[in-house]
């Protein structure tokens, strides 16, 4: 067995691999994205608030002191989502490390097969030509 054939499965292997951090990359990349838009929502949310109280408009009862504890309610709540937000990121780039190390170690997997495979080529090439020779020198005895 060539050593061609006997690295596939490694190569198999380091494909899948890198294919499933690839697969991971991109569903942490979409939790992110989740993520940062629920932060974004809370931070326009409290934002709509802030700029309705100040301007003076009505709120349903609402005085000062219940405002002031919504805020405080809100603030910890974007606070809270910012820490997802963080921890997300931190998966993501923990991912993309992964799917780095499976890609480096799948194109150094494709290179050694590229060189066995040259290196087959070249060895068929050099049986070729002895058998080649070997005929012509067979051929040339025959004839004298």
């Amino acid at each position: 067995m060539t050593r061609s054939k006997r690295m596939q499965p490694v190569a198999q292997v380091a494909e899948s691999r890198q294919q499933d951090a690839a697969r991971i990359l991109g569903e942490r990349q979409r939790a992110l994205d989740e993520q940062q838009r629920r932060l974004d929502q809370l931070n326009e949310y409290r934002g709509d608030y802030a700029s309705r109280f100040e301007d003076g408009q009505e709120w349903i009862g609402l005085n000062v002191r219940d405002y002031r504890l919504f805020l405080t309610r809100l603030n910890q709540a974007i606070e809270e989502q910012a820490a997802r937000v963080e921890r997300a990121r931190a998966e993501l780039e923990k991912s993309r490390g992964r799917w780095t190390e499976c890609r480096v170690h799948r194109d150094a997997v494709g290179k050694a097969m590229d060189r066995f495979h040259e290196e087959e080529r070249i060895e068929e090439m050099r049986r070729d030509q002895a058998e080649s020779d070997e005929l012509g020198q067979r051929g040339g005895r025959g004839q004298r």
